[in-house]
């Protein structure tokens, strides 16, 4: 169905992601730029690349010389492999037996952080005559995945005795390294590499120390060792407003639609559920086709704002699953068919997934992930 906007003509829904690669490149160079040339990347390439296209982002960390990828689940990992990616692929999520046929048919290298499953593993390689690489986490502070550091000697000392297994690294993970005060962190890092030192001298030597997420890279360089595993930062994003000083990244992502429709109301008329906006003056509301089913949060009802004609259109009122209303009363020559958006730059004027992150309580990081499979990704 074609749709007649004034001159344009639309061939499909106008809502779409554009990812732009050239700023995924320049973050990825900036990124290397923070560390030394002995120091090797894991690019994290999980939950679709952070909403980004997982296999799009890994081909482009791939031809940069990217030396690993991060995803969270095998499934990640499978469909980065069957789409031709043929850098070294890490599942940090963990697995569970019933995944191991297919990280050992598609060389993926697993995290392991309890005994039960490095053995399982190790006999799983025995049948398959193979020595599987394996990266063990490490607790220091997160309470989530990884072994405690009481753990740390009895592990080791039965992975000594898997002939099965490789260890290639030993990982953890920061808490709040995006944090102004430190030294949580620093307690952290000290507790990793006293970790290290400990399987060591239990006569297990790893590869790789792997502890540095984006904000840790840039913002505590004692922990970038020898291997670092960026992941919003690649994509454009600060995790936290003062690291902008540190490093200078370009948005990969912008978000858009255009006008579907424009509506005339007087005063005293409501707008969407629950009757939350209501016109105090002779009003024109402009209706977007995008809404919380594309990953629009609901929560920007009354906070939100979008950029059209470069001018800022507050929200008017709830977003719906599927459209969305901004008040544009005050732009001149507002038309059906002009640009919205939603998280990008549009004359002098921007929104970032920071803003909106701000203004719904939350982090960039879930703004990017939930914007939704049905809206397209336009690479350029």
């Amino acid at each position: 169905m074609i749709f007649a906007f004034g001159e344009k003509l639309l061939e499909k829904r106008p809502t779409s992601a554009y990812i732009d690669t050239e700023a995924l490149k320049f973050n990825y160079l900036q990124l290397r730029r923070q560390v030394s040339e002995n120091t090797k990347f894991m690019a994290i390439v999980k939950a679709n690349a952070y909403g980004h296209g997982d296999l799009e982002a890994a081909k482009v960390l791939q031809s940069l010389g990217c030396e690993y990828l991060g995803v969270a689940i095998p499934e990640e990992g499978a469909k980065l492999r069957l789409g031709g990616i043929k850098s070294p692929i890490v599942i940090l999520g963990g697995v569970y037996p019933g995944q191991f046929s297919e990280i050992f048919e598609l060389d993926l290298t697993p995290v392991v952080f309890d005994v039960d499953t490095a053995r399982l593993l190790n006999d799983f390689a025995k049948k398959a005559g193979v020595k599987k690489k394996v990266h063990v986490k490490i607790d220091t502070g997160m309470g989530r995945l990884g072994l405690l550091p009481a753990q740390i000697e009895g592990f080791f000392k039965e992975f000594k005795s898997l002939s099965g297994l490789k260890l290639e690294a030993v990982l953890s993970h920061f808490a709040e390294s995006e944090s102004l005060d430190p030294s949580y962190s620093q307690a952290q890092l000290g507790l990793f590499k006293k970790a290290v030192e400990e399987i060591k001298g239990l006569g297990v030597i790893p590869d790789f120390m792997d502890m540095a997420n984006s904000a840790a890279a840039v913002n505590l360089k004692d922990s970038q060792l020898n291997l670092i595993r960026p992941g919003i930062m690649l994509y454009g994003s600060y995790p936290a407003r003062h690291l902008r000083e540190k490093i200078t990244l370009k948005p990969v992502m912008e978000l858009k639609t255009r006008i579907l429709h424009l509506k005339g109301l007087g005063p005293g008329s409501s707008v969407s559920y629950g009757r939350k906006f209501i016109t105090k003056r002779d009003s024109l509301i402009a209706i977007l086709p995008i809404g919380y089913a594309d990953g629009l949060p609901r929560r920007l009802t009354g906070v939100g704002e979008v950029l059209i004609r470069g001018k800022r259109a507050p929200i008017a009122g709830a977003v719906c699953m599927d459209l969305t209303m901004a008040d544009v009363t005050g732009i001149p020559g507002v038309a059906v068919g002009d640009e919205a958006v939603i998280i990008g730059r549009q004359g002098g004027q921007e929104i970032t997934a920071e803003d909106i992150a701000e203004k719904t309580g939350t982090i960039s990081y879930e703004i990017f992930c939930n914007v939704s499979p049905r809206v397209p990704r336009i690479y350029v």
